[in-house]
C-alpha cells in the first residue's frame, strides 16, 4: 500500500498535469524536489514549520545558491497549498520568507546581431535551410518559446492575417502576430518544404528530416549552429530569442502591458525585467550620443 507521502505527491503532479497544464519538464523538476524534501523530512503529514525551516538552513550549509533555494521553497509551498485546498493538512510553509537574490537579467542579442543570424541562416538554402530560417524568423518574429514553437500545428498559423495561435504555459492560449519577415520565411517553407518533409499524418509546423515534430533539442541545437556559422559566434540558447523580441520591442516604443500580452506572461511583473536592458542601452545610447553627456576632465 502506498504511502501518504507517494499517494499526495502523485495527486499533485496529476493536479499539475491536468488542471495548471505544465509540462512534462516541469513535472520532472517538480518530483525530483518534493522526493528530496520527503527524504529529509520525512512524513508529509506530519512535518512542520519548524522542519521546514531546518530544511531550508540545511539547503544553505550545504552551499546551494540562494535562487535554487527560493525555488525549492516555491515547489514545497505550492504542494502543502495544494493539500489544504484539498483538505489533507495544513501549509506549514506559508509563513516562511524566500531567501533574497539579485534577478538575473536575460540575455539579448542586439538588433545588429540578430540580423547577422538571419544573413547566416540565409546563405543555406535546400529543404532543411528554408526550415531553419523560417524556425528562427517565426521564434524571434513572435517571441515563442522553444516548446511553444514545436507544438504548433497547421491550424494554428494564419498567414493571410498574420497571425500565429501559440498554446503558452498552463495551456493559455494567445495570438500573436508575426511580422512579414516572418511571414515570408515561413510562407516559403510550407510550400516549398516541408510538403517533401512531412509525413502523412504530421499536424506539426515544423518537422524534422524523418517527417516527425521537431523536438526542443533539435530546436536547440538548429539555434546554435546558425549563430556558429554568424559573425557573431556568441554561445546562446533558443530563448535568447524571446529574450531579443521583448526587448527590441521596449527599445523601439512598445508599451510594457503590449508586450506582456504578446510574451503570455500572467503577471507585468515578469515583463518588467526586459525595462532594466532597455534602459541599460538608452543609458549608453545617451552618453555616446548627446553633446552635454560627457564628463568633464579635471
Amino acid at each position: 500500500m502506498p504511502s501518504s507521502n507517494e499517494t499526495w505527491m502523485a495527486a499533485y503532479l496529476r493536479y499539475l498535469y491536468a488542471v495548471q497544464g505544465r509540462s512534462e519538464h516541469t513535472l520532472r523538476a517538480y518530483e525530483s524536489d518534493l522526493r528530496q524534501f520527503a527524504e529529509q523530512v520525512g512524513d508529509l503529514a506530519e512535518v512542520d514549520s519548524k522542519q521546514v525551516r531546518r530544511w531550508l538552513l540545511g539547503l544553505g550549509e550545504s552551499g546551494l545558491s540562494a535562487r535554487s533555494m527560493a525555488r525549492k521553497l516555491s515547489v514545497v509551498r505550492s504542494f502543502f497549498r495544494y493539500l489544504e485546498q484539498q483538505q489533507l493538512r495544513d501549509n506549514p510553509a506559508r509563513r516562511l520568507l524566500s531567501p533574497r537574490f539579485r534577478a538575473r537579467l536575460p540575455r539579448v542579442l542586439t538588433i545588429d546581431e540578430m540580423t547577422a543570424m538571419m544573413e547566416a541562416a540565409c546563405r543555406h538554402e535546400g529543404p532543411l535551410g528554408i526550415r531553419n530560417l523560417a524556425l528562427i524568423e517565426t521564434m524571434y518574429g513572435a517571441g515563442l518559446r522553444s516548446q511553444e514553437t514545436v507544438d504548433m500545428n497547421l491550424a494554428d498559423v494564419d498567414l493571410d492575417h498574420g497571425m500565429l495561435r501559440v498554446m503558452g504555459k498552463g495551456r493559455k492560449v494567445r495570438l500573436v502576430p508575426l511580422g512579414s519577415f516572418g511571414i515570408r520565411a515561413l510562407d516559403r517553407y510550407l510550400r516549398e518544404t516541408r510538403p517533401r518533409l512531412a509525413g502523412p499524418r504530421t499536424l506539426a509546423v515544423f518537422v524534422n528530416r524523418r517527417g516527425g515534430r521537431l523536438t526542443t533539442r533539435s530546436v536547440r541545437r538548429i539555434v546554435k549552429a546558425i549563430m556558429l556559422k554568424s559573425a557573431v559566434q556568441r554561445n546562446i540558447s533558443p530563448h535568447w530569442l524571446r529574450h531579443s523580441y521583448a526587448t527590441h520591442l521596449l527599445m523601439n516604443g512598445a508599451d510594457l502591458r503590449i508586450v506582456q500580452e504578446l510574451l503570455g506572461h500572467a503577471s507585468l511583473k515578469t515583463t518588467q525585467i526586459y525595462t532594466h536592458i532597455s534602459q541599460d542601452q538608452l543609458t549608453r545610447v545617451y552618453q555616446n550620443a548627446h553633446p552635454r553627456a560627457h564628463h568633464i576632465e579635471e
